[in-house]
């Protein structure tokens, strides 16, 4: 049996903040902020991280090669759409999510009470278990651009395994039930 594969791909996206649009981190909307983040799909800055960690894992680029800001079709686009495509082309080239650790900075809102929520909709956006995927937030101590509440930030860091022959795809696996 071929021994398996592990890849670790890291992530990074910023948004800034701007007034008259809801927030959305890792695929769920903040009902308590009073602001949302600027960008040209609906700027889940968390779900954007994770989809470069994973594209990066799996030598696939980056968001902007798959997602171009410059192309309209991705205009005002569901981040968990985009993460679903790119989940389906990693699956499909043989890998699976053995965990995710995630890191939100923002000054505001506090997220503590939606870190658990947020880290159940990452799981079922991936078809991974909860206990493989940690969010975790911090503010900006009032430093930089997230501090004065200018910007949120997200960083991501996964770990790829290569399915040996044995194993089936996440996609396969679907496909089978």
């Amino acid at each position: 049996m071929k021994p398996a594969e592990w890849r670790i791909g890291e992530g990074h996206d910023t948004h800034r903040t701007i007034c008259g649009r809801p927030l959305f981190l890792g695929g769920v909307e903040i009902t308590d902020a009073d602001f949302g983040l600027d960008g040209h799909s609906d700027a889940d800055v968390l779900l954007h991280a994770i989809i470069d960690s994973l594209l990066g894992a799996a030598g696939l680029g980056d968001i902007g090669d798959w997602f171009p800001n410059t192309d309209d079709r991705w205009k005002g686009a569901d981040s968990a759409d985009l993460l679903r495509s790119v989940l389906r082309t990693v699956s499909e080239k043989g890998w699976r999510i053995n965990n995710l650790d995630c890191t939100i900075h923002a000054e505001r809102p506090k997220l503590t009470l939606w870190k658990p929520v947020i880290r159940q909709r990452i799981a079922v956006l991936l078809s991974i278990g909860a206990d493989q995927v940690n969010v975790k937030a911090k503010s900006g101590e009032k430093v930089g651009p997230v501090g004065r509440l200018e910007a949120i930030m997200a960083d991501s860091v996964v770990l790829l395994i290569r399915n040996g022959p044995d194993e089936l795809s996440v996609s396969q696996q679907v496909s089978k039930s």
